[in-house]
Parts: C-alpha cells; sequence; structure tokens
C-alpha cells in the first residue's frame, strides 16, 4: 500500500508544479529560447540565440532579462554580439587570447541601446525590455550571438547545455531541458535560396505568479452609477508586510532621499561592492504610498452609464509605487460583454481568443506616446480609459454583479478582486413596496377620519 501511495503523492506534485505555470487565459503562453548553430570553429561553434515572447499580454520591463545556463563539458564564451555576460569567471589559464566569460554558469544580458554597430546585430540592444506578443509581434523578440569553445564541432559532439534560468526581471519564469529540434531554415534577402542551420535546439520557460511573487502585485476596486457604494480593494490585497510607506508626495521625497544617503554610507573600502549591491536593492525595492490595500497598482472598473442598447464601463489604471512607472504597460479584462466592444476610447484594444470562438477576453494597453507609460506615484500616476459595449438582450443586466469583470490581470500578473458578496448591486424593490404600503395606510387612515367626522 505504501508504494502506490507515494506514486500518487509523485504523480500530484507533478501535475501541480504543471498548474501552477499554467494561465487559462494564454495557455500557449511561454517564452521560447533557441540555439542555431550557425558555423564550427577549430574548438567549438557560433550559435545566434533568439529569446521569443510568446505570452500574450506578459512583457518583460527595464531592466530586462538575464539567461543562465549551466555547460555541459568545460566550456567557455569567446566572444558575444548583442550581449554580454555579467562576470568573465577565472580564465587564468588562458595566456593569448583571453575569453569573454570563463564561469561554468554564465548569465548573460542585453546591451543598452546606443551601442556601437559593430557590438550589434537585429533585435538586441534594448536594455533587456521585450514586448508582449499580443501587444507589438515585431518587439517581443530579442537576439546575441555566441562564439563557444571547447566544445564539440559536430552535431555528434556537441554537448547542449543545461539548467537553462530566465529572470524577466525578477524570479517566476522556469525552463526546462534543451532539445534538438530541426534546424532553422532561413531565406536569403531575394527569398530566392534557402539555408539552414547546422543545428538547432530549444528551450521552453513558463511563468508562474506563485514563484514571482508571495502576494499579488495589483488589485480591482468597483463602483457604478446606480449604487453609490463604492467597493474598494481588500485589505492587505497585496500583503502588509512593507515597513516604510510614504502617506503624501514630501514623504516619498525625504524617504527616497534618506535611502540613498544610508546607501552611501554603507560604500566603505572593505564592502565597496556589497555596498553598490546594497544600493541597487533599495532603489529597486518599492517605496509604495500608504493605503490599506498596499498594493503598487489599483485597476477601478466603473460602470458609468446605460444606454437603450448599449452601456459603459470606465477603466482607471493607478500606480501607488514612488520607484516605478510601466512603460509598455498591458491591462487584461474579462468579461462576456467583451465580445460586442463598439469604441474604447483612449486606449488600444485586442481580443484574446484562447479557446475557439470564445472572446470573452481583451487585452488594452496605452497608445504609443500619448498613455502607454503608466507614470510613478503622484498627480500623474494614472491612465484611464472608457469601454462602450453593445447590449445582447439574452445575456445582458445589471443584477447580481454581471457588469463587473470576471478577471483582471495587470502586466500580466492576475489582481486581487473584491469579495463577490461586496459588489455594488441593483436597488431592490423594497422602497418601491414601502411606499404602497406607506399610501395605502394613509388612505385607509383618510377613509376613517372620514367616518368618524360624519359620527361626530
Amino acid at each position: 500500500m505504501e508504494l502506490p501511495s507515494a506514486a500518487l503523492v509523485l504523480i500530484l506534485a507533478a501535475t501541480l508544479s504543471v498548474a501552477v505555470a499554467y494561465d487559462p487565459l494564454d495557455p500557449n503562453g511561454n517564452i521560447t529560447m533557441k540555439w542555431d548553430v550557425m558555423s564550427w570553429t577549430p574548438d567549438g561553434y557560433v550559435a545566434a540565440v533568439t529569446i521569443n515572447n510568446f505570452q500574450m499580454y506578459r512583457q518583460i520591463l527595464a531592466p530586462g532579462w538575464t539567461v543562465g545556463w549551466t555547460w555541459a563539458k568545460r566550456e567557455v564564451i569567446w566572444s558575444m554580439v548583442g550581449a554580454q555576460a555579467t562576470e568573465q569567471g577565472d580564465c587564468s589559464k588562458f595566456k593569448a587570447n583571453i575569453p569573454h566569460s570563463c564561469r561554468r554558469t554564465p548569465a548573460v544580458v542585453d546591451l543598452l541601446p546606443g551601442v556601437p554597430y559593430n557590438q550589434q546585430i537585429a533585435n538586441c540592444c534594448r536594455g533587456g525590455v521585450v514586448s508582449a506578443y499580443g501587444q507589438d509581434p515585431s518587439s517581443a523578440v530579442a537576439a546575441f550571438q555566441i562564439s563557444v569553445g571547447q566544445a564539440g564541432t559536430t552535431n555528434r559532439t556537441v554537448k547542449l547545455p543545461k539548467n537553462f534560468t530566465l529572470l524577466g526581471p525578477g524570479p517566476g519564469y522556469t525552463c526546462g531541458p534543451a532539445k534538438v529540434v530541426p534546424s532553422t531554415v532561413f531565406l536569403t534577402a531575394d527569398h530566392r535560396r534557402k539555408t539552414q542551420a547546422l543545428m538547432t535546439w530549444n528551450v521552453t520557460c513558463t511563468y508562474s505568479q506563485h514563484l514571482a511573487s508571495k502576494y499579488p502585485t495589483c488589485c480591482v476596486s468597483f463602483s457604478s452609477f446606480y449604487n453609490d457604494t463604492i467597493v474598494p480593494c481588500a485589505r492587505c490585497a497585496c500583503g502588509c508586510d512593507h515597513k516604510t510607506c510614504a502617506r503624501t508626495d514630501r514623504d516619498s521625497k525625504r524617504l527616497m532621499s534618506a535611502s540613498g544617503k544610508t546607501a552611501a554610507a554603507t560604500l566603505h573600502p572593505v564592502a565597496a561592492a556589497r555596498g553598490r549591491l546594497n544600493q541597487h536593492r533599495q532603489s529597486a525595492a518599492p517605496l509604495l504610498q500608504c493605503t490599506t490595500h498596499m498594493c503598487p497598482v489599483r485597476v477601478h472598473w466603473h460602470v458609468k452609464l446605460n444606454y437603450h442598447d448599449y452601456w459603459r464601463a470606465k477603466v482607471t489604471v493607478t500606480n501607488f509605487n514612488y520607484r516605478m512607472n510601466y512603460t509598455g504597460w498591458t491591462l487584461v479584462a474579462q468579461h462576456p460583454n467583451l465580445d460586442n466592444i463598439t469604441e474604447v476610447f483612449s486606449f488600444d484594444y485586442k481580443p484574446v481568443v484562447s479557446y475557439g470562438s470564445i472572446n470573452d477576453t481583451a487585452l488594452f494597453y496605452g497608445m504609443k506616446f500619448f498613455n502607454d507609460q503608466l507614470m510613478e506615484a503622484g498627480p500623474y500616476g494614472n491612465v484611464q480609459s472608457e469601454v462602450l459595449m453593445r447590449k445582447d438582450d439574452s445575456t445582458f443586466t445589471f443584477r447580481q454583479g454581471w457588469a463587473f469583470p470576471r478577471k483582471i490581470y495587470f502586466n500580466g500578473d492576475e489582481c486581487q478582486m473584491p469579495p463577490p458578496d461586496s459588489y455594488p448591486y441593483m436597488p431592490n424593490s423594497a422602497p418601491a413596496a414601502a411606499s404602497v404600503s406607506t399610501l395605502a395606510g394613509s388612505a385607509v387612515a383618510a377613509v376613517t377620519a372620514f367616518f368618524v367626522l360624519l359620527v361626530a
């Protein structure tokens, strides 16, 4: 009996580990790293590495991606174009030509914009920022070239790297093993000749919000024209572990200034490197505005107007983080009436169709050079739009919270929704019944008074 129980536990654990990285609104979303061996060298190979973001609404923001792996043998990186290893490692055994990196577990990052042209290749040098595929497919890719030494020089002798990791820019991604796939085919510029890579392998990475953060990173609040109640974000919706928060903009400036001075004081000669690391972590740590929900971002959905054939909702995204602005942000909403959107004001919009003809999910994002950047907390730290939807007589209603979204995602992370029993409700018939009973009582009183007068 113990063996089946142990096997059941293992199967359940494996199932849960897969389910955690599954997004029902984007079931096929992943990041695929493709290694194409373009040529052999006397002691290794030259590969073109392409990072494709196939996630519909989850992008990689600044400071960008970091890719890591473990070499199978004692490979070294002779040179790179379009990216760089963060550490060179111990290359003391090399006398003449010094490799770019000798670490057995290198970590590679993108180059910044504006590097010399001889260090660039196509789709590189964006500071590691990669757009979501549903938002901008042309920018949902990154690439670099790597020259590997002390490696195999044929398809049979090359050993694939292992233990791949991806930070985008923080944790949350889990990468599978490298798998050899059919060689990539390339077309020449005139489209008259095909060439192919000498060898190709793929690495697939999937995202889990549970691995990325202990708490949600955003919350949702509701309001409507038919009810005066404003349903706020739940208390401590994103956790209340933050030790400091700013009550006003003036407090935020004072706290950021104080943290900068503290970080600078730690930069003593003995631990200069550690001090710089602490300073970076302090500058990257969120400084939130003091709220009851303590979320970096709040999404407010307001049922604004009701017409004969249409209804209108207003969506407002507010940033409560004084140390973070969101460039190229995305917002995803799931609602049954989003299949009949008539017009979206101030936002760009694309439907997200994940299951055949079911079209109940919408991707919203800012208009370029207008509101595609959500500024840090403060008077300008919000973006807003209105959505006009045509009614479907067979399903439309304002009752039982139907007009509010089922799910909200911001930058690919699911937001904490209010409890269902707290949604703004339609006024019931109690006031009308009360008014009828009041009128009936008044009529009875009047008739009684009339007969009293007659008797008198």
